[in-house]
Formats: C-alpha cells, sequence, structure tokens
C-alpha cells in the first residue's frame, strides 16, 4: 500500500483593499486568489503572499521610492528577499512577497484594449505572482517563458491571450517586436 502524501494547501494570499475605487470592481478580491491559485506550483503552495488593492497615487509613490520611476503603472512586485533578515519559524509559512494593483490604472487598460476588467486583473495578478516566483522580461527569452506560462494559465482560467494583439500587429507588420516595447505599446 502506498502511502499518501498529505496535499499541500495553495499560498495563502491576503488582498487588503487600500482604495475604495476598488469597490467598482467587487470580484477583484475573488478573481485575484483564483488567477494566483492556478499558478501556484509545489514550492510556493503552503506559503504565503499580500496583495494590496490600491490607487494610482498609491503606486506611484512605491514606483518612485523603489524603482526611481516618478509616474503610476499597474502592477508591482515586492518578491521577499532570498536572504531575508529573518527565517519564518520552523512549521510557519514562508512570505513570498507583495504584489500591489493600481485601480485607475488597470480600469483604464482593460477599457482602452476592450477586454472585461476581471480579465485584465486576472492577468496582472497572475504576472505579479509571477515575478514573486522568480520569472522576468528582461531579456526576450525570459519575457517569451514567462508569456508562455501566462497564457497556458490564464487560458485554464477561460481569460483570452492577454498578448494576442502585439502577435497580430507583429504578424502582420512583419516586425518582430520586443515583448518589453510592445507592452508599453499596449498597456499590458
Amino acid at each position: 500500500m502506498k502511502a499518501s502524501r498529505p496535499r499541500r494547501r495553495a499560498p495563502s494570499i491576503d488582498v487588503v483593499i487600500a482604495s475604495a475605487r476598488w469597490r467598482r470592481a467587487p470580484r477583484a478580491a475573488a478573481v485575484v486568489r483564483r488567477a494566483i491559485g492556478a499558478a501556484t506550483p509545489a514550492q510556493a503552495r503552503g506559503a504565503e503572499l499580500s496583495v494590496i488593492l490600491t490607487s494610482d497615487r498609491a503606486i506611484r509613490s512605491l514606483n518612485r521610492r523603489w524603482r526611481g520611476r516618478d509616474k503610476s503603472t499597474n502592477v508591482l512586485s515586492f518578491p521577499t528577499p532570498a536572504r531575508a533578515p529573518s527565517r519564518p519559524p520552523r512549521g510557519a509559512p514562508r512570505h513570498l512577497g507583495d504584489i500591489v494593483l493600481a485601480y485607475e490604472t488597470v480600469a483604464r487598460e482593460a477599457r482602452a484594449a476592450g477586454k472585461p476588467l476581471d480579465h485584465h486583473i486576472a492577468h496582472l495578478a497572475l504576472h505579479g505572482f509571477l515575478h514573486l516566483l522568480g520569472y522576468d522580461h528582461e531579456s526576450h527569452g525570459q519575457a517569451e517563458a514567462m508569456e508562455r506560462r501566462e497564457r497556458r494559465i490564464l487560458a485554464r482560467l477561460g481569460v483570452p491571450d492577454p498578448y494576442a494583439e502585439r502577435e497580430r500587429i507583429s504578424r502582420r507588420s512583419g516586425h518582430r517586436f520586443a515583448a518589453k516595447d510592445m507592452r508599453k505599446k499596449l498597456a499590458i
């Protein structure tokens, strides 16, 4: 008889609504939890993270302080450093980090792209979570790996490919756009 391993649980996700603007997206916390839950690899099960739903003003301040960019953005991720100052007590969940979403930018981008707000929230929560897991998009190869993973997970959630428009433009023009450049143009 095979011994069954205890089933590991998805990460604990503390969603903090720090801006009243998020009342316009009443399902946001559930969408965030579902998107991150669908993306959770084995090494992140049983861990914890925070997602802060805030305003453009607040995220602009964070972006200025931590990235030196004095402008708002849609999502920021703050992974817990690999060498955190203190380790959690034995048996306590490991904190993966924090994700911050700005309502005005997220809503504006969704409207401009003609996509449901919930789909854009799911994409950005997933994007931020992948950053917490170590994914990045600083090089073309990194961006492609991250986008492949996003596409697969979002498809399982029934969310259309957020990069499809960029790919369509790229094929039509015969020019291969750098993922980073097109992300700016398509607000993703």
